[in-house]
């Protein structure tokens, strides 16, 4: 249901002209919460591909005491 969902909202935003779609953005954008929840997505996507290690590795690979 919600892989449903969510290509409905893309479907339907695709299909918004180019003002239309930079409105919807802005206005995601503007509210704090959602703002956070699109900047956590976008890092997480971004690393998905990354090597996975222990925690302990990449706390020592940046110097990180624990």
């Amino acid at each position: 249901m919600t892989d449903a969902t969510a290509e409905v909202f893309v479907t339907a935003f695709k299909a918004l002209k180019r003002k239309e779609r930079e409105a919807v953005l802005r206005k995601l954008v503007a509210d704090a919460t959602l703002a956070e929840d699109l900047a956590d997505t976008l890092a997480l996507e971004a690393r998905r591909h990354q090597p996975h290690g222990p925690l302990r590795a990449v706390l020592k690979d940046l110097r990180i005491r624990v």
